[in-house]
Formats: structure tokens, sequence, C-alpha cells
């Protein structure tokens, strides 16, 4: 089973080992396309138009802190991006305290989605960087588009023959969208926090709730040790789990979507 996740915006002060090899990141065939989008987000950060470059970004004035730290990432001291990331579905998922088999299994089956990197495994080593997905860089231009043309061989063979569970969010899962068979074999899911309201009871999309429950279902998900082989296993592997979980029509050819239905974090 391949697990994709979104990154965070969270992430860790500093790496502490390291300086980054952009050539050790897995999926080896995304090196041409990871230097070109390092090497354009340097030479911006870098760059002499600071508000050009926080625009670019979408960063405030009270984050220039960002650009300073982005000019330097080729200098910068590394982490294994497990512990880089920190926002709510990190926490949730709380890498650190897995059970020695979940943490193996936790580093063969989980891609991060990234709009510097384009994906790596959780033990592969990067700095602390900001670079939206939905940012536009001089020279290589929306890095939405820039992904879509690089990641689909490499997300195809991380894939392989067995089941997907897509977390990302939107702007990350518009990078690369699974085509015929693979579509088939590819779960999504949409968290809904259902509450009542004046008696109604009422279902919405919460971010926090969203957030955590991906990172409590991975992680459920790899203590149980389920290694499904189709995408009916995924999910009956989550109902097994005792998710509330609702499946919803698609169209032909596109992933199936999942509502899994919270009423508590």
């Amino acid at each position: 089973m391949l697990i994709l996740l979104p990154p965070s915006e969270g992430k860790a002060d500093a790496g502490t080992g390291r300086r980054l090899a952009p050539s050790r990141l897995s999926l080896p065939e995304l090196t041409g396309a990871r230097e070109e989008v390092l090497t354009a987000l340097v030479a911006l950060c870098a760059g002499p138009d600071e508000a050009a470059a926080r625009a670019a970004l979408g960063l405030s004035e009270g984050q220039r802190g960002e650009l300073r730290r982005n000019a330097r990432l080729r200098e910068a001291a590394t982490a294994p991006a497990g512990r880089i990331y920190t926002g709510v579905l990190y926490e949730a998922l709380d890498l650190a305290t897995l059970p020695p088999a979940a943490e193996r299994a936790a580093r063969r089956s989980v891609l991060i989605s990234s709009g510097l990197w384009g994906a790596v495994r959780l033990t592969d080593r990067i700095p602390p960087y900001r670079c939206p997905v939905g940012a536009r860089l001089p020279g290589v231009g929306a890095l939405s588009a820039y992904w879509r043309r690089a990641l689909a061989p490499a997300m195809v063979a991380a894939a392989g023959a067995g089941p997907v569970l897509d977390l990302r969010s939107g702007a990350y899962a518009a990078t690369w969208m699974p085509r015929g068979e693979l579509a088939a074999r590819t779960v999504t899911v949409r968290v809904l926090h259902e509450r009542t309201v004046d008696g109604v009871p009422t279902r919405a999309v919460v971010s926090h709730f969203n957030k955590a429950t991906k990172g409590r279902l991975v992680r459920d998900l790899l203590t149980a040790g389920v290694r499904p082989r189709t995408a009916d296993g995924l999910v009956g592997a989550l109902r097994d789990l005792k998710y509330t979980v609702e499946e919803q029509p698609v169209a032909s050819g596109r992933p199936r979507q999942l509502d899994v239905v919270v009423t508590e974090l």
C-alpha cells in the first residue's frame, strides 16, 4: 500500500545533521526537477527584490526570516522529513512513538508531497524550507503545473501493484492524478465533522478535524499492521478499525472517494 500525505506549513526550526544532498533523496528520477526548483527558489530568496520573493511565496513582511532560510538551503543542516514536518496531521500521526513494526511500515509506505521536492519519503533528509505548491518561481513557473509534468512516472512506479491511500490536500493532489487502472485502486478521503445545531445534524469539512483525523487514521492502519492488497481491502480495514466510512459515487476512471465522519477529535 502507498500512503500519500500532504506536507505541513509548520516545520522544525532547524535540521540536526549533514547538508542537503538532493541526489540521495528517494525517487531519484526526480533529482533533475528538484535541482531546478531548488536553484530557482534559492536565487529568488537570495536576490535583491524582497517584495517580489515574498509575493511569490505568499509571505508577509513579518515572515522575512523564511526568505533568509530559503536562501541558505544548500548549506543548511537536514533531518528526516518525518521530523521536519510538524503540523496537525503529523502531530496526530506521532511517528516518534510508533512501534518498531509500524515505523518500518511507515518508511516503506508513506510519501509526502512537496512544492520543493515533488515527493519525499519519511527518511529523506531535507532542511526546513518554505515553498508552497501554489508558488510561482522565476524560470520554473507555477509549481503545480511544473510537478504535474514531472511527477507521473515516479508516482506510478512508487504505487506498484497495490492500493493507494491518497490523503493529500487539493492543491497537492492536483500535481498528480492517478489514471486508468491505478485510479481504480486509489482511495481518497474527505473528513466530515458531524455535529448537531438547533437539533439538526450538520456536516462540514473543518481543517483541524480533517488533518488530525487523517494523521490518526494512518497511525491506526500502521499500528494494526494492515497490509491490504486491494482498494476494497483498504476500505474494509478502515471499517474494521471502527471508522465511520461512507463511499461516494464517482465517475469511471476516477479514484474512489470516501467520507470519514467524525464527531470529536
